[in-house]
Order: structure tokens, then sequence, then C-alpha cells
């Protein structure tokens, strides 16, 4: 299981697989290939300068391939037994054929007693066998839904049988014990409990009676169904393979070396041939034998010894339980090549296995499919070719996102893992598209959010871990947090967002999600899988709430009518001190819902939001994570007043703007905090004069501001200074330029050098040169000094370049993207001639 995958959470079941690294470096150390750190990437033999190079450049090559395709290593071992099998099976049909028409045909009669019942004995063993051979991988096939399955390691099974028997005698006496000691029956309860949800995680699991039967456990006698059980047969054919190809080579070689075919005359003419027809067929029947000995020698040497199958498995990195899934590989692979063309089974490989699997209509396949593609799906060696496989199949896609739907409990497990299959899944954009595409996969996708609380119950009193195990079993925590990881990975997309926003029913259940409580919050005990799936909800709503365009405008505005999204995330600003994520998150949220005239009245209205939003902008923290939430509350405060008369009146009642003005000496919060004073200076009326009125005191901070070479500071400060110099007398502006230390020539200076250095408008600060015009009207009705200074300074220059220069962008306050979404309310023409008016006026 990768450790770095955004999809993991607690309570998940996954696989238990092997560590990249670990494979990597043995790799790495293995040979005189690349480095364990460029084992991963292709070789090239164009970059050697000698033969030894090359050769190892080719065997890194494999040794890569190798890793990437581990099953590769199966399907030529099933070539390789089933070239042994067909050339024994040949081999038996010859001689068969040389028996029934040479000698029982021809020489029948002329047959030696013993040599007659010697061969009727081999073809009659040899006919079993055959037999036997011809239904052992189809009772083998059934058999891989056991772990006991001798067909793989019969060795180890015998060595196993007798703790079979103790087990079974066991489990009769079970019941007898349990009643025997009535006192136990409590912690009997528990254990089994825990047994049954140990069982739940197992690929092998015992399901529920179902209405067909299970191929591996179908009883074939009445009375002694615990042995005659179609898992069984197998073994018993295997075995009856072996006794027979050992009797036929017994009988071949007692007869090929005692060669006593009885006495033939030279005037016996029908007895001429028969020796050598004879030997013949005894060596025919001999080397079939021995041939199909060789293969199961070369099966146990590779299976058993060698653990070919074990190796294989390690590679794939699905654990233990996966073995099961590697056995009935390995059993198809042989089957195609020695029921079809030898060559049949190299086209098989994992993936496709696993696609075909998740298409059937047995709930076992369907898991063990699941689990595979969950498991190649996670690999960082095997996703992208996984993933591209499955992306590639519209069925298997469809599949997947039908599977979402499935609220069975006892198809738990396969809907979770077709759940993180298509997380991964729709982390590539252009399976993102098509996974969209389905008709019906939202609503497939909305299914596996549980709404956990009714929208009439109180926040506080809904118990948090009642949402991670209803009913005592089913995760409906897990499928919450898989569900929003996949609209996480969707939401990426501006179509698919719209197709979230249309989904009935849909955003909803992902505001529900967003609900953290203080207790959640505040809690030591709260694990990270409810943080984590609050965090993914909060992801989403934020990718929802920064689309553009109309879509953008649609889905904002329909988040802040769902009546519980600005108090969740009240609740988060305010007791969510110990999760800044979550904070930043919430944040940026109000943030991008403020573009929205009704969006940002409503977050106004909520009562204490600004409150915690300013509480969060004035906190003293030192580490990174909260001084990135400091910033981000500013910024939203900043959207929040900007042309909101409500909020700006809110804001002043809070008794703020002293805290404000001193912030702008602040390097983390003057940029945000001048934004907030300019906004208020703009917003508020002629009856907030007196609370503004001593905001003249940040003059000089804002002009030493103002002489900075920081274009962003700069862009923020002019804007501010434009705004805070409305409320001076000519006389108190120039007090504060002397307190300030800086003449109105300097000031007048620096905004026609800004104007030089910004020809054109610029992306990063759009409204300088819009700024630098308010400030530089200001001044010029301020004081008529201040237009000749202009003048000398070649203002009227920049002015008529300007206006030659002006670009739709200089228009809006705010963009969506690269959209404009509030316009000014005073041109730039005009304040172009405004400025040329009283140049020339002047």
């Amino acid at each position: 299981m990768n450790p770095a995958s955004s999809i993991d959470s607690e309570g998940s079941i996954h696989l238990q697989v092997s560590e990249l690294n670990a494979r990597i470096s043995e790799a790495g150390s293995s040979g005189p290939g690349p480095s364990p750190t460029t084992i991963l990437q292709p070789q090239s033999s164009i970059e050697t300068k000698n033969t030894s190079s090359t050769g190892s450049s080719v065997t890194a090559a494999r040794q890569v391939e190798a890793i990437r395709a581990p099953e590769k290593k199966l399907t030529l071992f099933a070539l390789r037994l089933a070239v042994l099998e067909k050339a024994a099976t040949g081999l038996g049909t010859l001689g068969f054929i040389w028996a029934t028409v040479v000698l029982l045909g021809g020489f029948a009669i002329t047959l030696d007693k013993t040599d007659f019942w010697f061969i009727t004995i081999i073809l009659l063993i040899e006919g079993t066998r055959i037999f036997s051979r011809s239904h052992e991988l189809e009772w083998q096939h059934q058999a891989t839904w056991s772990l006991a399955d001798v067909g793989i390691s019969s060795f180890r099974a015998i060595r196993s049988s007798s703790n079979f028997v103790i087990k079974t005698v066991k489990a009769i006496f079970r019941p007898i014990a349990a009643v025997g000691n009535p006192g136990r029956g409590q912690s009997r309860e528990i254990i089994t409990q825990s047994i049954h949800q140990a069982n739940r995680n197992n690929w092998h699991q015992k399901r529920m009676p179902t209405r067909t039967w299970n191929s591996s456990e179908v009883p074939l006698i009445p009375y002694a169904s615990w042995v005659f059980i179609s898992r069984n047969i197998s073994k018993l054919l295997y075995w009856l393979q072996l006794i027979s190809a050992t009797t036929c080579v017994v009988l071949s070689l007692m007869k090929l070396i005692k060669r006593n075919f009885g006495a033939v005359s030279k005037d016996d003419s029908d007895k001429r041939n028969r020796k050598a027809a004879l030997i013949i067929f005894y060596s025919l029947a001999l080397a079939e034998a021995l041939l199909f000995l060789l293969e199961k020698a070369y099966w146990e040497w590779n299976v058993t010894f060698r653990k070919i199958l074990d190796e294989v498995n390690k590679q794939c990195e699905m654990g233990t339980s996966g073995m099961l899934a590697i056995r009935r590989f390995f059993y198809d692979a042989y089957s195609q090549c020695v029921y079809g063309s030898v060559f049949d089974g190299l086209k098989m490989d994992m993936v496709s296995f696993a696609m075909d699997l998740l298409g059937s209509n047995s709930p076992d396949e369907q898991l063990m499919g699941a689990q595979i593609l969950e498991t190649f799906s996670k690999s960082k060696r095997f996703s992208d070719d996984t993933l591209q496989k499955i992306g590639i199949n519209l069925s298997v896609t469809e599949r997947l996102v039908e599977m979402l739907n499935w609220k069975d409990p006892e198809e738990e497990q396969i809907r979770k893992s077709a759940a993180e299959i298509v997380a991964h899944l729709a982390g590539k954009k252009q399976n993102s598209l098509r996974v969209a595409g389905i008709p019906g996969s939202m609503e497939s996708i909305s299914s596996l959010l549980h709404i956990s609380r009714s929208f009439g119950d109180a926040a506080d009193e809904i118990p948090e871990k009642s949402i991670i195990f209803d009913d005592g079993h089913y995760s409906f925590w897990t499928f919450n947090h898989l569900g929003l990881t996949i609209l996480k990975q969707l939401a990426r997309d501006h179509d698919n967002c719209g197709k979230i926003g249309n989904t009935r029913g849909l955003l909803p259940k992902i505001i529900d999600c967003t609900h953290a409580g203080e207790r959640l919050l505040t809690d030591a005990t709260t694990t990270p899988s409810q943080i984590l799936t609050v965090k993914r909800s909060l992801q989403v709503v934020k990718r929802l709430s920064c689309t553009t365009g109309a879509t953008g405008k649609q889905l904002r505005r329909e988040i802040s009518e769902i009546v519980f999204t600005i108090s969740n995330i009240r609740d988060i600003l305010r007791y969510g001190e110990k999760h800044p994520t979550l904070q930043k998150l919430g944040i940026d949220i109000l943030r991008n819902l403020a573009m929205e005239e009704d969006a940002t009245e409503r977050i106004g209205g909520t009562g204490g939001v600004l409150k915690e939003l300013f509480n969060i902008f004035f906190k003293q923290v030192t580490d990174e994570k909260h001084k990135d939430v400091k910033i981000a509350a500013g910024a939203a405060l900043s959207m929040l007043a900007f042309e909101s008369t409500s909020n700006c009146l809110r804001i002043l009642k809070l008794n703020v703007t002293e805290k404000l003005v001193k912030a702008l000496e602040d390097p983390l919060l003057r940029i945000n905090a001048g934004r907030i004073l300019r906004n208020l200076c703009a917003s508020s009326g002629e009856d907030s004069f007196d609370q503004l009125h001593h905001l003249t005191d940040a003059g000089p901070t804002v002009l030493q501001a103002i002489m900075t070479k920081e274009t962003k500071l700069q862009e923020v400060m002019i804007g501010l200074a434009a705004r805070i110099f409305k409320f001076m007398a000519s006389w108190e502006s120039s007090i504060m330029f002397q307190r300030a230390g800086i003449q109105e020539a300097e000031v007048a200076k620096k905004l026609v050098a800004t104007l030089k250095q910004y020809q054109y408008p610029s992306i990063r600060v759009p409204r300088m040169r819009r700024f630098v015009l308010e400030l530089a009207i200001w001044m010029m009705k301020d004081k008529k000094t201040n237009i000749l200074t202009f003048k000398s300074l070649g203002m009227e220059e920049q002015l008529e370049h300007m206006m030659d220069t002006i670009s739709d962008i200089e228009s809006f306050n705010i963009f969506s993207g690269t959209v404009g979404l509030s316009r000014h309310s005073t041109t730039i023409h005009s304040l172009v001639e405004i400025a040329m008016q009283l140049l020339v006026d002047g």
C-alpha cells in the first residue's frame, strides 16, 4: 500500500504489500545494472560505450520489465508445463493407437499371456490418467477458492492433512464444550464477533447463503459431504495421475529389461514382428510416463521449493491474502496453454485477468478482481499502467461506477474496493472526464455519502462515533471519505463541477460532511480518519466555490444558500485551533463565496463569523501553518468588506480599526490590513466619519510603504493613501508628510516613476495605475504646487500613453480566473481625463 496515498483512511481495509524501496534495492544489488535510484528508468544501449556496458543495460532493462510485470514468470512457467504436457499427451496417444491397432489388433491372439495383461493394464491406467488429466484443471480451477490446494503444493498438503483432521474433530466437539461451560458465554460472544470482523477482511471470507451453489463446496455424495466436495476432487485426480504414471513406468521397465515376450520360431510368420512392436509400445509408454513425471517434478520444484508463486505474489505487492488470486491466475494461464495454443497463456496479464473477474456474476470473483485492481491502482510501480487500461475500457469503468451503488452489507468489500479504484482513476484528468461522462455516475458517487445526522439535530448532541459504524459493522465513514476523495478529483475540471452542482441532493451531502462540532475538534481521542473526512469535504467545497464563469456563480449561490454551510465553517474557526489546515480551508471557502453579493451578506449576517476571523487575524502565532491561516483570514476579511456597507458597519462595531492601523507595521499583516482599511473607507457612509477619522494616524506608515519597491505592498498602500487622505484637511496632510519625513515632491516623483514602470497593465498588480491616478488627483486637488510638480515630471506624457494602453483588466475590482466580477464605478478613462484637466487648469 502506498503510504503517500491521499485516500488512505483509518478503518479502510487494504491488502498488505511489500515496500517499493526494498524491492528496488534488492534488484539494484543483484547485478551490474543501474543503481537503485534509477532502476525504474528506461535504459538505453546508445549511451553505453562498450560491449559489457551494453550487456549490463540489457540485463537491467529485463530486470525492470520483470519487476513491472511479475506475472510473466507464471505465464512462462505455464508455457513450459504445457509443452511437457502436450508432448506426454502426444506420446500417450501414439502409444494408445499403437497398442489398439498394431498389438491388440494384429497380435492379440499371438501375444503372450503376460504381455496381453501388461498391455491391458497399461492402457487402462493410461486411459485413467488421461481422463484424470483432462478433468483435473477444471477441478483445480474451482479449488482455487480453497487455501488447502493439493494441486498447487501437494507435499505441503500432506504435511497439513493431520492438522486438518484434528481441527475437524475439534470443530465437532466445540459446541459440546460450550454447553458444558455456560459461564464463558459472554466472552465467547466477544470472540465470535472479533472473528467475524476479521473474516470480513479476507478474500476467501465465508459469505451468506445465496441462491446458487458455491462450486468449491458442492457435496457430490450424500452423507459424506465433508469428504466428497469439489475442492477435494482435484486432490484425488492429482494423486491418481501420479500413481498411474508410476505404475506405467514400473510395468514398462519390467518388460523392457526382461524382454520375455515369448519364443518365436522361424516358421511362425505371425509372431515375426511381435518383439519389435512390443518394444516400441513399452518404450512409448515409458517415455510418456517419464515426461509426465518430469512435468510434475518441474511443477513441484518451482512451486514447492523455488516458491515461484510466493515470489510473484511478493512482487505484485498483494500480501499473503493475494496468493489465492495468484493461484487462480496461474491455473487460468495454464489451462489456456493446455487446451489452446501453448502461446495463449502468454497473452494474459494480471490487470486484464482482474477486469474479467470484475465482470463475473460470482461475488467471490468480483471481490477478487476488485481487490487486485485496487492493489495495482495503489502501487507506485503498477498504477500508471493499470489506470490506463481501466480508463480506456469503458465497460470496466461503468462496472466500477455501478458497484458504488451496491449497499448490501455482504457486498461491502466489493463496493469499497471499487470506490478505491475509482478514486485513483479520477486522479487522472482524462479518466476523470470519462468517469463523469458515464450516465448516473454522479448519483452513484452520491450514494457513497451517508448523511449522519438529520437537519433538525443539534450539532453537539450528535455522537461522533455513530458516523463510523452504523449497525455495528458497515463503514459509512470510510465510504464518506472515499466518495469525497472521488469528488475532489473530479472537481478539478470545470464541467465536472457543473455536474456535481446539478446532481440532486449531492451538495447538501457534501456540506453535511463539513460538520465538525466542538467535541470533534477539541477531543484528543478524535481519530485521524474523522478529521480527514472533514478536510476532504472542505477541499471539495473549496474547489466548487472557486469555479469560474456562470457555473461558478451558480455554485457559489447554491452553496451559500445551504443553511449549514457558513455555520459549519464558523465552528471550525471557533474550535479548530488544533487543526489549522481545516481553518484555512474554511476561510478560503468564505473568501470564494464572498465574490457573490448575496453570499457576502449571508456570511456577515451569521453571528460570530467576522469576529472569529479577526480573532485569527490578530492572534500572535509562531508556526508557519498558523501564519498561513492569519494571511488567509485577512484576505477573507478584505473580500467581505469590499463594497458591502453592512459588513463595514459590522466591522466598525467590533472596534478593530486601531488594531488594523497597528497591523500596517506588521510585515505579515500589512497588505491585508491595508486592503481592509481601504474597503472600510470606500464603503462606509458619512455617519462613520468619526470612527475613521483617526485613520490619519496611519498616514506616515502608508507614505513610507509607498516609497518601497515591493510591488504588491506598494499597490495596496497607494490605494489606501488615496482613501484616507480624503479625511484630512490641507494642513493635516502637510503635518502628515512632515511626520513621515517625506516631501510631497518625492511622492509625486514616485507616482510618475510607477506609471513609467507600468507602461501596460500588469496581471500581478492590475489596479496599480488606477490607484496612482487616484492619489495623484487628490494631491493636485489638495495643493496647486503639486500640479506644477507633476507637470515638471512629465505627467502629461504618461497620461497620454496611458490613454492608449487602457485594458479591460483595469475595469474590475476582483476576478474569478480570467473573468472580471465587479466593475469599478468610475472608469479609468474618467480618471485619466480628470487628471489631464487638472494639469491643464493648473
